[in-house]
């Protein structure tokens, strides 16, 4: 199973969201988990960006959040 790496750039965006939207930190962990579990579950709804994000992914939180991920994948770690 991989482990997820947060690198420092993404950990302040997350706690920046996570103080903006707190009833959503539940769903924020469980899809972070789900994502280390397993990084193609069809629940996250993964997939590539398009136009000005295309170098990004994006993973489901519920249907109207989502997070947007630098989604690399290395040595059986997943670096966001």
């Amino acid at each position: 199973m991989p482990k997820i790496i947060l690198t420092e750039k993404y950990s302040k965006k997350a706690i920046d969201f996570l103080k903006s939207h707190p009833a959503l930190s539940s769903k924020y962990k469980k899809s972070l988990l789900l994502l280390e579990a397993n990084p193609f579950h069809p629940s996250l709804r993964l997939h590539k960006l398009k136009g000005n994000l295309v170098e990004y992914h994006s993973v489901s939180i519920d249907l109207k959040y989502r997070i947007l991920i630098d989604f690399i994948i290395q040595d059986d770690k997943i670096i966001l």
